[in-house]
């Protein structure tokens, strides 16, 4: 399992992921999730992935096949539309290969992507591609995607995040959905890879790794957790008299 957040805001854009694709007791293994295609001037692409390792390692590769042959590929799709629709129809291309045989295995074959970014002359756009190539597209009233182990990190983003959310403060928030995340479930874990992508730039902005032990990450770890302590205290007793 895997989380990966993207945020669509009137700033820009934040999308993160985590790295850890095997958990327990005695294995831990990690993958990077997020792939960045950048034609300084002219776009920024960044797909994250979230599923079964082979099915996504086999799109991703496929993708980059396609740029390499100088097939349709996401240097030269004409919108972001366009790229969503590449990577479901490499989505469904590998799932039609290699689905039945992990069926006959008993193998959940099952994988997901958010993709986002910009092209010279259109707006910025962010899209939830689903494991049968279809896709939505995210709005101002629904302004982030999450794929993979959800549940722990929504609240926050749910309580913080609007369209009008700056870039930096969403940046924060996304990472502390990473950290209650990580607190609560194991699969997801460091690394994290962060990306800020400010709006008509069409270049890559910020982008950073989290390793274990970084200190920006801890110290958000501890304020995030000694602030809610403190909030928790000063909330008024509950009254026991109806």
């Amino acid at each position: 399992m895997t989380y990966c957040v993207g945020v669509l805001l009137d700033a820009g854009l934040v999308l993160a992921s985590d790295s850890r694709t095997n958990a327990g007791v005695d294995q831990i293994g990690t993958y990077r999730k997020m792939t960045v295609y950048e034609r300084s001037g002219d776009r920024v692409i960044v797909l994250l992935s979230s599923g079964n390792l082979a099915v996504t390692q086999a799109v991703t590769n496929l993708l980059e096949q396609k740029l390499k042959e100088n097939l349709e590929n996401l240097l030269t799709v004409p919108s972001l539309y366009h790229a969503a629709s590449l990577v479901g129809e490499t989505l469904r291309e590998v799932l039609n290969r290699d689905g039945p045989h992990l069926k006959q295995h008993n193998i959940e074959g099952s994988a997901g992507f958010i993709l986002g970014g910009q092209i010279s002359g259109e707006k910025q756009r962010l899209f939830n591609i689903y494991t049968e190539g279809n896709f939505i597209e995210a709005t101002p009233d629904t302004p982030y995607f999450q794929i993979g182990e959800l549940k722990y990190g929504k609240p926050i983003l749910d309580r913080v995040i609007t369209s009008r959310t700056a870039l930096t403060e969403a940046a924060k928030c996304v990472l502390v959905s990473f950290d209650s995340t990580m607190r609560s479930n194991i699969s997801v874990g460091l690394p994290v890879d962060l990306l800020c992508y400010e709006r008509d730039s069409l270049k890559v902005g910020l982008q950073r790794r989290f390793m274990d032990q970084d200190p920006y990450f801890d110290l958000i770890r501890h304020q995030w957790q000694e602030g809610l302590r403190r909030v928790l205290g000063e909330l008024p007793d509950p009254s026991w008299e109806g």
